[in-house]
């Protein structure tokens, strides 16, 4: 405020503070970790973050978990996971999936006394989240024996598998696996000295798979196969027609729960996810194709149009193409509108849907991303060639980068280590 006299301007004293309390932090070494300025912060919130910071924190150990000897609470080493230490966060994940599914808990409740799957030696192989972690720990409370795996390299929760081992469940997944990484932890669970399965639990075939190619004796002893995945039950389809599935499989993504919920309702909701997390975007405005029209494609455009976006849509398939049309949504092909898009997303479960030819037409920044279980969709093998540049900008993201400085936005390397688990 104004002092009197000519030029004579007084800060208020709050302003003062302020400017002391600012030269002051200033003078604090500008190399300080986030768990450091968090205690700076609040003493109350310390205990809560640093849970977190030990699941998020980019200087964790580089180490593989396959190289590390690691045991839970009960002396068990029967797991691989990427650090067993970050099993309470987990559980807290867990209890809060719990929650959001009553039908599994209120049969769990209702009969784990009565142990109906005792004697039910189940290998399953599927994402690895808090939810599956239900599922697992409802099974082994109704008396099954499980052994677990991931089928995405990308997905699993290293502090939800981490709860898991530390409760008992050899578990081996960790989130970033390698090719090599993804059939070991595979082979852990099926090749175990004194254990045979009897069941399958498998989403995208590659347990089946695995086990037809390495231990085909084992099937003599397996009763049943459930399967849950679009690109599973293409590959149980085709081993059906060579006379080569010699046991009984349940094709679950055809069940009406599969694909009205899991397949439209929570893709719906974890597009808009898996993007916002990834890049932060608004999708207000952006001009958005989706590729295929069933289930998913009508959770994915649901939600794209409910945020603004302007949304195309690709389907070869007359009636969902028709759906589309009803729904408000432009039929076109992919060559129309590939120059003009912002984001490409595929959900046809098909191959070679987005190609080298659309890839090199993008515009600059254009997002290309799967909601499908395996690669085949985009043909990211033909960006591997030595006049594109891979940038990886943060976990799960790239920019592909062309000579004359356009560059694409790939999210989860749609491509990577999947390549051998497409049908």
């Amino acid at each position: 405020m104004w002092a009197g006299g000519a030029g004579a301007f007084q800060l208020p004293e709050w302003m003062i503070q302020f400017a002391d309390q600012k030269q002051e932090f200033n003078k604090r070494p500008s190399k300080i970790g986030r768990r450091s300025l968090s205690r700076s912060i609040s003493q109350s919130s310390t205990d809560s973050y640093s849970s977190a910071a030990s699941y998020t924190d980019s200087s964790d150990d580089e180490t593989s978990p396959r190289d590390k000897q690691q045991k839970n609470s009960k002396g068990s080493s029967d797991f691989c996971v990427k650090n067993i230490k970050q099993a309470e966060f987990g559980r807290r994940e867990i209890e809060i999936a719990e929650q959001e599914m009553p039908a599994l808990m209120a049969l769990r409740k209702r009969a784990q006394g009565e142990k109906p799957l005792a004697g039910a030696k189940i290998v399953g192989c599927t994402h690895i989240t808090a939810q599956t972690a239900v599922l697992m720990e409802t099974l082994g409370a109704l008396g099954a024996q499980c052994r677990w795996a991931a089928c995405n390299i990308y997905s699993t929760l290293n502090e939800v598998a981490a709860a898991l081992a530390e409760s008992g469940f050899p578990v081996f997944a960790w989130k970033g696996e390698s090719e090599d990484d993804f059939w070991w932890c595979i082979d852990r669970c099926v090749n175990v000295e004194g254990w045979q399965p009897n069941m399958i639990l498998d989403d995208g075939g590659d347990l089946t798979h695995w086990i037809y190619k390495k231990y085909p004796n084992m099937f003599k002893k397996i009763k049943g196969i459930v399967e849950e995945s679009v690109t599973g039950v293409h590959r149980l389809y085709q081993l059906s027609k060579a006379g080569k599935l010699c046991v009984p499989a349940m094709n679950v993504n055809d069940s009406v729960t599969k694909q009205k919920f899991d397949n439209l309702y929570c893709c719906r909701e974890s597009i808009l996810d898996g993007l916002k997390r990834t890049t932060d975007m608004m999708f207000g405005g952006k001009q958005v194709v989706v590729c295929g029209y069933g289930e998913v494609g009508k959770g994915c455009c649901a939600a794209l149009k409910a945020m603004g976006s302007i949304v195309y849509v690709t389907e070869i398939d007359p009636i969902c193409a028709l759906q589309a049309c009803m729904d408000g949504f432009r039929l076109v092909k992919l060559n129309e509108v590939i120059r003009q898009v912002d984001i490409v997303i595929t959900c046809t479960g098909n191959k070679n849907v987005v190609t080298r030819e659309h890839l090199d037409r993008m515009k600059n920044s254009c997002i290309v991303c799967n909601m499908g279980h395996s690669n085949t969709e985009i043909d990211v093998a033909s960006l591997r060639t030595p006049e594109l540049t891979w940038e990886r900008v943060r976990s799960q993201v790239d920019h592909v980068i062309w000579p004359d400085g356009k560059r694409i936005v790939l999210l989860a390397e749609v491509g990577a280590a999947a390549a051998a688990q497409g049908p």
